[in-house]
């Protein structure tokens, strides 16, 4: 791999960019939250309705790394469904956090039933009680909002459980409603060297309410035409 900025352009090992050393919470407490998303250069966030039909080996690489820099994995139910989520490995894995309002969740799935660290099942306390003590079960469950999840609600629980950097791997309705929130601190973006065409969402699919959100590159690195930007939250002054 690659860097191409900044400059000059050598090569370069992922430790040395995606290293945890500039990952601090915020000034209100919360978590500091990063996302890792991919998407074909025509903006696609999936392929034949995943992710991983747009990943690489190097991108595969990367999303092993950004799990190891995190201490909590964030991620919505039509996520895990759809890309067929396994439970955490390693010898010492970040939990992973659930986003779910309906709670239509597999509760024997080997997510949970071989799970090595304890997931986390974010709901709301609209959630339908019967589901809730499945869940219940078989993870530690936040209610973070009323109606709906809210997710600086849940980064706040999550403050308080000592976690300090979260990871968020999408997908794009959950990624929307985290920047909307105003909680996205750093982007991790692979561009994929395709054409994907179709309907699949962007890697955000929802509005923003003061959009557009102002971003500045931190590092832009290449691999086999596959392109690896790191962005972080442009901060004013």
């Amino acid at each position: 791999m690659r860097r191409l900025l900044p400059g000059p352009e050598v090569p370069v090992e992922l430790d040395g960019v995606y290293d945890a050393g500039d990952r601090a919470p915020a000034a209100d407490g919360r978590p500091w939250l990063l996302a890792n998303m991919v998407c074909s250069a025509d903006g696609a966030a999936t392929l034949t309705g995943r992710s991983g039909g747009l990943s690489s080996p190097a991108d595969r690489d990367l999303f092993h790394r950004l799990r190891g820099v995190a201490d909590l994995v964030l991620v919505g139910a039509s996520t895990v469904r759809a890309e067929g989520y396994g439970p955490a490995r390693g010898d010492d894995p970040a939990p992973i956090a659930v986003v779910s309002g309906s709670l239509a969740l597999d509760w024997g799935s080997r997510f949970f039933t071989e799970a090595r660290a304890r997931p986390y099942v974010v709901t709301s306390a609209a959630a339908d009680p019967a589901r809730l003590a499945e869940a219940e079960r078989v993870a530690d469950v936040v209610i973070a909002g009323e109606e709906r999840v809210e997710p600086r609600a849940a980064l706040e629980v999550f403050a308080r459980r000592g976690h300090r950097v979260v990871l968020c791997e999408g997908g794009p309705s959950l990624l929307a409603e985290v920047a909307a929130a105003d909680c996205l601190d750093e982007l991790c973006l692979t561009l994929a060297p395709l054409l994907a065409g179709g309907t699949s969402p962007r890697i955000l699919a929802g509005p923003l309410p003061d959009a557009p959100v102002a971003l500045q590159v931190a590092s832009v690195l290449e691999e086999d035409g596959m392109l690896f930007l790191r962005y972080l939250r442009a901060r004013e002054g």
